[in-house]
């Protein structure tokens, strides 16, 4: 190392003279131990064992060194950066404080305490300085535990301050909202945090705990017994033991009384009865299993004094002489419990067993309970009022809800829309009925009878319907056992006898004859034989009369009559041309004379060509004087 340089010249290199007198050139020790720890320190002189000297400038110097800014050669000194900045809610995110503490609650309502100790925990968030106060909840305690106090800021004091983590500490009282919290202690991280921030940490105390939970936590001692006998020995020696009987309670003193059938339970465990009443389906009542609870049933009442109560809530040994007991039931034997009685019939096969060998009893033969069935009085039927029909009444008689009478499905599937038609005549002294005329039908399905009355213009008789679809009894049947008309009994000529009206056949709808043929084997010869005989002279008309025309250019004649009718404009009611004809046929024979049917078809004006309408007439012409309109009106359905 070089000398300084001399007065005037700066400390340069070239400007400094070396002391050739120096040999050592050793830096001085900046390194020590003490109590065993390594620390650096201060050289105490310099390199080679030079003095150092202390400070030697002015303060004025020392002043403006301190104010100067430092330059270099190549530019101005770069800032270090600034230290990095953490908000709270970053830096003290998920930190609490824990203390536990209790507060003295008073109790002015029970005699057994008069204040009461909770114990809790207040929680210190950090990271917005927010408190809440929670206590744990402990089970059947009868206290709202949970959350006493909300999280938020706790004011401490009127002038507005809040509560902060300085002012809290181990063993002092913190008063928040009127009630008086004692910090006792706290978790080692509220420890560790309040002693790195310079608050020195109390010692903790001891948690006080509530009184009343200490006594009611003290086990009870129980009361010393005398030794006796084992009241456990009937209990073990009997249990699950128990004596059935079967029993009927008579309640028929009563109203609605009846007999009903019991079940004796007695429990030898603890001489307890249990009385169960056995239950039938659709018996109509409610089905309470239990008719009397297990308990001990008085036999004798002691002599009770004038002021005992009648009623009481229990009654204990002092009021009883006697209970029941095994020996005190038998079969066929009666019992009274609770001002009932019941008449014992039967018991089971552990029941016998046990009066067997307790009591010697050997006998054991039930009792007959069964009630005697009573003669049921024949149902008498009223006579029939003439109502509806004889079935419909009688349901009213057997049921109180009446149903209609079954039908015969399968007979009305088979002779669905089968109907015999016949044309009656009515038979009355009154003249204006003489040339009355009926359309009797009946219905194959269910044998039921309707008649229509065509009505005729200017006959003073309305018409219509003049006996709604009914079954018709033969004259002299009873209403006990009705007759009811067949198609057998309806012959050509035969009276017909309908609620005191009589009717006369007079003729039949050709369908009526082929029914007839083709079930010949269910119907009598005669009723056959007379349709037949009816339809004779008819055809032979009609297969003289149309002995020129075959059956299939008639056909065909009667199709274009029908196309022409269809093409008119107009339409024609078929329904007055025909009672025309029926008018005017006041004999029922279906033929008319040859004039007066020219008159009824130019009434009509029948729109048909004259051609076809002239072939038609003569194909139903029968001689010179008569035609067969029926079969004209083929031509003009209805």
């Amino acid at each position: 190392p070089g000398v300084g340089p001399g007065p005037g010249l700066p400390f340069l290199p070239g400007c400094a003279m070396k002391d050739p007198t120096k040999t050592s050139f050793h830096r001085s020790q900046t390194l020590d131990f003490k109590n065993g720890y390594a620390f650096s320190r201060l050289p105490r002189e310099g390199v080679g064992g030079d003095t150092l000297f202390a400070n030697q400038l002015s303060q004025d110097e020392l002043d403006d060194l301190c104010t100067k800014g430092t330059t270099l050669t190549y530019g101005v000194v770069k800032r270090t950066p600034p230290s990095s900045f953490a908000p709270p809610f970053v830096a003290y995110d998920k930190k609490v404080l824990k203390f536990d503490a209790y507060f003295q609650e008073e109790v002015a309502i029970s005699a057994e305490e008069n204040y009461r100790i909770r114990q809790v925990g207040i929680y210190y968030y950090l990271e917005d300085d927010t408190m809440c106060v929670i206590e744990p909840k402990v089970k059947n305690s009868g206290l709202v535990q949970g959350k006493l106090m909300r999280r938020h800021r706790v004011p401490k004091n009127e002038q507005g301050d809040y509560y902060h983590w300085k002012d809290l500490n181990l063993g002092i009282d913190l008063t928040m909202y009127g009630r008086t919290y004692r910090l006792v202690n706290c978790d080692s991280f509220t420890k560790v945090f309040l002693e790195s921030q310079g608050i020195e940490v109390n010692p903790p105390e001891e948690m006080v705990s509530d009184p009343y939970t200490e006594q009611r936590q003290t086990p009870v001692q129980k009361p010393t017994v005398p030794a006796g006998p084992d009241p456990l020995r009937q209990f073990l020696t009997y249990d699950t033991k128990v004596l059935r009987f079967y029993a009927i309670w008579d309640d028929t003193n009563c109203a609605f009384g009846d007999h009903h059938p019991c079940v004796i339970h007695y429990f030898l465990a603890d001489d307890t009865v249990e009385v169960r009443e056995v239950h039938r389906r659709n018996d109509g009542r409610d089905p309470f299993p239990v008719l009397m609870r297990r308990q001990r049933l008085p036999k004798i009442f002691a002599d009770k004094n004038k002021n005992f109560p009648s009623c009481v809530l229990e009654i204990t040994d002092h009021e009883v002489q006697e209970w029941y007991s095994p020996k005190d039931f038998a079969i066929g034997k009666s019992v009274t419990f609770l001002g009932r009685t019941f008449l014992i019939y039967d018991c089971d096969k552990f029941t016998q067993d046990f009066y067997r060998e307790k009591y010697g009893i050997t006998d054991f033969q039930p009792v007959d309970v069964n009630k005697k069935q009573t003669e049921k009085a024949p149902q008498v039927i009223p006579p029939y009022n003439g109502f509806g029909i004889p079935e419909d009444s009688l349901q009213n008689c057997l049921s109180l809800f009446p149903k209609p009478p079954r039908k015969d499905v399968v007979k009305m599937l088979e002779n669905n829309l089968k109907v015999l038609r016949y044309q009656v005549a009515l038979e009355s002294p009154v003249p204006e009925d003489k040339n009355r005329r009926f359309i009797l039908s009946y219905f194959l399905s269910d044998d039921t009878i309707g008649i229509y009355e065509p009505p005729v213009r200017n006959s003073g008789i309305l018409g219509g319907k003049y006996l709604k679809r009914t079954k018709v009894t033969k004259p002299g049947s009873t209403p006990e056992n009705p007759v009811y008309y067949e198609p057998s009994d309806f012959t050509i000529g035969s009276t017909i006898e309908v609620f005191g009206h009589r009717f006369v056949i007079t003729d039949a709808d050709e369908y009526v004859l082929n029914y007839l043929e083709r079930n010949a084997e269910s119907f009598p010869a005669a009723t056959l034989q007379s349709v037949r005989d009816h339809f004779r002279p008819r055809q032979v008309v009609v297969e003289t009369a149309s002995s020129g025309f075959p059956k299939k250019d008639l056909d065909d004649l009667i199709v274009e009559v029908q196309k022409e009718l269809k093409l008119h404009h107009e339409p024609f009611n078929t329904r007055k041309f025909h009672e025309a004809f029926h008018h005017f046929d006041t004999e029922g024979s279906g033929f008319l004379d040859k004039t007066r049917f020219l008159n009824v078809c130019d009434r009509f004006h029948v729109p048909t060509s004259t051609i076809l309408l002239k072939k038609l007439i003569d194909y139903c012409s029968c001689g010179e004087d008569k035609v067969n309109y029926r079969d004209f009106l083929l031509a003009f359905p209805s």
